[in-house]
């Protein structure tokens, strides 16, 4: 069984979704196995132009498995709006995998991106403040959330706590910066 990569060696740009899409036609999986939201492919084709930020661009492809890895960093609003764009406008999602060991870009992350960038000034490196460095910070650190951990209610608040406790630590004593409340991302995460 072949296999083909489709690897970006200059920060993006390079035009991987469109080789993706191009490939996809004869292919039965396409899979998306690092990033995060903070990018995107366009590909345009008969049903008009398309912009993927989470979500391989294969699955314009009905036949097509597309999956997105556990090395994806996954903002579960930018996936929901994703598929509801493509289901909109015909195209089936239900050929779509998600691996329940990705990483959730969580509010925490988003927050502390914007924090650091702000505290650095002039010297800040121009991340796109969706929280993708926080969030693969945390994967190193064994101290994300999964995505099978949204699931698992009974054990998330417990963990998401724990978590809490040192980012808002971080939020309020690095920062200078209010904390967010516990309750107000376990209820985003049950969403």
């Amino acid at each position: 069984m072949p296999a083909y990569a489709v690897l970006g060696a200059q920060w993006g740009d390079e035009g991987k979704g469109k080789i993706v899409d191009y490939i996809s036609e004869n292919v039965d999986m396409v899979a998306r196995f690092s990033g995060g939201n903070n990018a995107g492919h366009t590909v345009i084709t008969s049903k008009g132009k398309f912009e993927f930020h989470l979500i391989p661009s294969g699955i314009l492809w009905p036949n097509v498995k597309a999956v997105i890895g556990n090395g994806v960093v996954i903002d579960p609003t930018i996936l929901y709006e994703e598929i509801q764009g493509l289901n909109r406008r015909g195209v089936s999602t239900s050929n779509l995998f998600l691996s329940n060991r990705a990483h959730v870009i969580m509010p925490y992350h988003i927050l502390l991106d914007k924090l650091e960038e702000d505290r650095l000034g002039s010297g800040a490196i121009g991340t796109t403040g969706k929280g993708i460095g926080p969030v693969f910070t945390d994967k190193a650190a064994r101290l994300g959330i999964r995505v099978g951990d949204l699931l698992d209610t009974k054990s998330l608040l417990p963990r998401l706590t724990k978590i809490m406790d040192i980012k808002n630590a971080i939020i309020s004593k690095v920062y200078n910066a209010s904390p967010l409340e516990v309750d107000d991302v376990y209820n985003t995460c049950q969403e």
